[in-house]
Order: C-alpha cells, then sequence, then structure tokens
C-alpha cells in the first residue's frame, strides 16, 4: 500500500516570540517493511536556517531556527511512504526466550552491543520488580519467544484501559501501574519495561497508523494523532513489533517514523522559544492511503 501521511503542528503565543529552536523527528525512515518515497517539511514563518542529520539510532532529525518576532509557529510534514506486509513470525518455532537472552548477553560484536545496550533501564523506562512480576506470568519457563511476547501484549491490552484524559507526556511507569489507564506512549513505555525486565531487548517506535480502517476491519485505536508501539528483538527472527495499545502485529497500518529507548528520544517535534507569553499548542495528523 501506498500511503500520504501529514503531520500539523501549530503553536500560537499571546505575545510576540523573538526567536526559537527546534528538533523534529517527522520524516518516515526506510526499513525492511516501508520506504518513504517523498518528505517535504514546511515550517512557517519561514526559518532562517533548516539542517538535515540523522541522530544516534538512525533516525532522520530536522533541525531549524525562527528568528524574529513571530505571533505563532506551524509546522507542517508531509511524506508519502509503501508499506510491505511482511510474513507473520511462526509464534511456535521460535526459540525459547531464554535463549535468545542468552544469546544477546553473548554477543559482544558491534550489531550485538547495538542490541544489547536496549536491554537497559532508560529515563522514562526503570527497572522495576513489579515489571518483572507481571511479566514472568507470560515468560513462562522455555516458551517460545513470540508466543511468550504476544501473550505479554495480549494481557497488556486487556489489563489497560485507553484514556487520553488520565495521563500526561510525564506520566510514570510506577504511576500506570497504578491507575491502569493511560494512551499509547504509556502502554508501550510499560510494555518495554516488561520485556527489559526478563532481559530481552525492546525499543520504543514512534510513528502513525492509518486514519481509515482497511475494508472489513476496524479503525485502529491511536489514529489521527502521533502513535507509538514496541519493537523487540527475537533472536535468529530479528525484531518483531507488536501494538498493545491495539493488541495487533505491526502490519500494513503502521508506519514508523523512527525508534529509540523510549520516548524522549524520538519525540516529534520539541525545542525552546524566547518571551511569547502564554502560549497553546495543537497537533493533528492524516494517514490516508493512496492506492494498493
Amino acid at each position: 500500500m501506498l500511503f500520504s501521511v501529514k503531520h500539523v503542528t501549530w503553536y500560537s503565543y499571546t505575545e510576540m516570540a523573538p526567536f526559537c529552536h527546534n528538533l523534529v523527528h517527522l520524516a518516515p525512515r526506510d526499513t525492511a517493511r516501508q520506504t518513504c518515497r517523498e518528505h517535504r517539511l514546511t515550517v512557517e514563518p519561514q526559518p532562517a536556517s533548516v539542517e538535515r542529520s540523522t541522530d544516534y539510532f538512525g533516525n532522520w532529525i530536522d533541525f531549524f531556527s525562527v528568528r524574529g518576532g513571530h505571533p505563532s509557529l506551524n509546522v507542517t510534514a508531509q511524506s508519502t511512504v509503501a508499506l510491505h506486509s511482511p510474513a507473520p513470525p511462526d509464534a511456535a518455532a521460535s526459540l525459547p526466550w531464554e535463549e535468545v537472552v542468552n544469546l544477546n548477553n553473548a554477543n559482544l560484536s558491534s550489531d550485538g552491543l547495538s542490541i544489547l545496550q536496549l536491554t537497559f533501564p532508560s529515563p522514562r523506562v526503570p527497572r522495576l520488580g513489579a515489571l518483572r512480576v507481571y511479566a514472568e506470568k507470560s515468560f513462562a519457563p522455555r516458551r517460545p519467544i513470540v508466543e511468550a511476547v504476544l501473550d505479554l501484549n495480549v494481557r497488556i491490552h486487556a489489563d489497560f484501559a485507553f484514556d487520553p484524559r488520565s495521563t500526561t507526556n510525564n506520566t510514570t511507569v510506577e504511576e500506570l501501574l497504578r491507575i491502569r489507564r493511560g494512551v499509547c506512549q504509556d502502554f508501550a513505555h510499560f510494555t518495554i519495561g516488561c520485556l527489559r525486565a526478563v532481559g530481552l531487548a525492546a525499543r520504543y517506535v514512534s510513528g502513525y497508523i492509518s486514519t481509515i480502517a482497511p475494508p472489513g476491519r476496524p479503525k485502529l485505536v491511536g489514529a489521527d494523532a502521533s502513535h507509538a508501539w514496541v519493537s523487540v528483538d527475537c533472536g535468529p527472527l530479528g525484531w518483531i513489533d507488536i501494538d498493545p495499545t491495539n493488541n495487533v502485529l505491526v502490519s500494513d497500518s503502521h508506519i514508523s517514523v523512527g525508534w529509540g529507548r523510549d520516548y524522549g528520544d524520538v519525540c516529534p517535534i520539541q525545542g525552546v522559544f524566547v518571551g511569547g507569553g502564554q502560549h497553546a499548542m495543537g497537533v493533528h495528523v492524516d494517514v490516508e492511503p493512496l492506492s494498493q
């Protein structure tokens, strides 16, 4: 499928802002299951400079500065992305999860260390005993890793309610475990914490899901905004992506922008501005299929 993605972020200020600096993760990266055919970033007012590069994890980043008084800021990212449906993994034929942990711990090559680093705690995903207790109900001894990961996905979807009013960007994993409600960002952090608690490598994936459901399938939760899910290393099978918000394996409705240890590594837009008084912010996302 070929998709059109439009992500609009706007800020308005009660007073003029003399300048601002911003860093954005809005350009979809190429992966085994997707190709970004076109990407265009438009900033109003026109920035003094725009620089594109890649970050530590290979994600595209754009840095821009707006200099001169401005009462508002509009950032529009438009992309065309081709998705290639992956074959579903054979859950029963995958290695026991303990063997994957042992393989990762023993692989000290450059590629191995890039995976191993994602087994450690990160700023938004601490190591908690409660996460291991929760995870162990899915990770029974010698259970095939894909089967265990999918079971964890099912349980988190069942145990936690989607509620956009219950959390903020600063909600911790500890708080989520207590209130059992949140949004895709929260569920991704919780899932990553569970996977790392048993020694597996897991990364936070930021992206989008189609705002129009395929025929005969329900619209996924999290459309019309940025979405987040989880990628877990499954040894010889490679990385497998799961979406605990919707209890699905990531397939032909998810578009990846980038990944990192947690939300802090791939925040869609972040920056600083001077002055401006009080400010308001809004985001709107459209992801629509263009062709088969």
